[in-house]
């Protein structure tokens, strides 16, 4: 294509185009806007033009969610229990995370694999707590995972006098290791209530626990009580991770503050959380400045000429104002207490605010990093509210810098009706000890959405890792929740 004819169609350009992902970067440096920069602040992003070329590949069957059946799949029968008058009800249960081994494969506990998830009252969307599932190791089908209860009780926070629990109105998701000792140690997010008259806003911490795990008998797991229940992070003052007061200081607003996720990570005998949060004042922040930044954009100068342009007239200008998601990381004293706050391992500015789960481990000789997001919180114009993403990143240090997996990102997608019993969210993987196939979990039917379908696990499938490429292995469908398939039932 010629270039008078590139600026003759700038309105149309294709963003496949060599002019606007390649070379010619000094060419177009006339017509930049003045208050344009380029600061990548020493970290890695996800790009607007990611996004842009993401939606290209969406359809592809290397990156498309397996269509489930409907009709073979069912609510987790041990998903049981109370509202809150006492009576029995059929529980949801959403976001889950297996023990896992310190090099992120599925632990065997005494024979049992062990599933945490939230879990709660179809009815009662504020109900969401931490249930315990357990399954025999050889066994994969829902029917044989059994519940354990809540891993918490009501009073479990008043008892460290931690100024922090007392305030917890709910527990959101995180993740579980098998400690050296075969102890069972469980990461979460304390999520406060929206207290407006005491200045809460719906505060975010990273939180841990001992759980104790008895076996009162060879076909039963028993929750024997919590210790060492402490808070860890909560955003410190601002300036790598966007706390709490930055986003609500002045009361409620339109912006989506996060700092939940909790993901334990082993690196060279150190300890690590991976977990979802957003920039804070010294990693590019939020704001209208961070729409002149190139680095966000991705591409070269042209690119982000035109798509400044549009962003600037865009119902989404608003959002990408507020946009800055990233995948944080600290590192644990050995009795998993704060040691230090590190840089970001990915940013999101100007794309989303919102990149859930985060999930990282060594595979191979590389370091894999996962997140999922919804179309509906990305403020590109590619992507559409139906869209469902699960995104990875790969480096050769588990601190970066990432590059995206299969040149933009995209692992997984499907784009789903809300109110499709097989609509599933919240992809989970898991490396195998062996090979390049690792086992994705998810959850499948939006809560409260029927009356006879509940929130469940969704079928498991198997993708392969290939360096710097994925794809989803076809005809690999397991049963719904199984965790790995290294071993078979006897």
């Amino acid at each position: 294509m010629k270039l008078g004819r590139v600026l003759k169609r700038a309105t149309a350009l294709s963003f496949t185009t060599a002019l606007l992902v390649g070379g010619g970067t000094a060419t177009f440096a006339e017509g930049i806007d003045s208050n344009s920069y380029y600061n990548d602040y020493g970290v890695s992003h996800m790009t607007r033009l990611d996004m842009y070329e993401m939606s290209k590949q969406q359809t592809n069957d290397r990156y498309t969610v397996p269509q489930f059946d409907a009709a073979a799949t069912k609510n987790i029968p041990a998903a049981k229990g109370f509202d809150k008058q006492g009576n029995p009800i059929d529980l949801d249960v959403w976001d889950t995370w297996p023990l896992q081994n310190a090099d992120g494969t599925v632990a065997e506990y005494n024979g049992y694999h062990i599933l945490f998830g939230l879990a709660g009252n179809p009815k009662d969307g504020g109900d969401t707590f931490i249930y315990m599932f357990y399954q025999k190791v050889g066994e994969t089908s829902i029917d044989s995972w059994k519940n354990a209860g809540r891993v918490f009780k009501d009073s479990d926070k008043f008892v460290p006098n931690d100024p922090l629990l007392k305030y917890q109105q709910e527990e959101w998701s995180g993740s579980a290791t098998l400690t050296s000792d075969g102890k069972v140690r469980l990461f979460y997010t304390n999520r406060e209530g929206v207290i407006p008259e005491e200045n809460h806003f719906g505060k975010q911490t990273l939180t841990t626990a001992q759980v104790n795990v008895s076996e009162p008998d060879s076909n039963t797991l028993k929750i024997d009580g919590v210790e060492d229940f402490k808070s860890i992070y909560d955003g410190g003052d601002g300036k790598t991770y966007q706390n709490v007061t930055q986003a609500f200081g002045g009361g409620m607003n339109a912006d989506n503050h996060t700092l939940r996720d909790p993901h334990y990570v082993e690196d060279n005998g150190r300890k690590y959380l991976v977990f979802e949060a957003n920039t804070g004042t010294d990693y590019g922040y939020q704001g209208a400045d961070q729409l002149f930044n190139r680095a966000y954009y991705g591409g070269n100068k042209l690119f982000y000429k035109y798509e400044n342009d549009k962003l600037l007239n865009s119902p989404k200008k608003d959002l990408a104002e507020l946009a800055n998601g990233a995948l944080g990381i600290i590192e644990l004293n050995d009795d998993y207490t704060m040691k230090k706050e590190m840089k970001p391992l990915l940013t999101a500015n100007t794309v989303t605010d919102e990149i859930e789960r985060a999930n990282a481990f060594k595979m191979n000789g590389k370091w894999y990093l996962f997140t999922s997001t919804r179309g509906s919180k990305v403020a590109v114009d590619a992507q559409n509210d139906k869209d469902i993403y699960m995104l990875g990143y790969v480096s050769d240090s588990l601190t970066g810098p990432y590059k995206p997996l299969n040149g933009t990102g995209l692992v997984l997608h499907h784009d789903l009706d809300p109110y499709d019993v097989t609509f599933n969210y919240a992809h989970f993987v898991t490396p195998s000890k062996k090979g390049n196939e690792v086992v994705v979990t998810g959850y499948m039917t939006n809560r409260g959405y029927f009356e006879d379908r509940h929130t469940t696990f969704a079928p498991s499938f198997l993708m392969k890792l290939n360096g710097s490429k994925t794809s989803v292995v076809k005809d690999s469908i397991l049963e719904q929740g199984q965790l790995t398939v290294e071993k078979e039932k006897k």
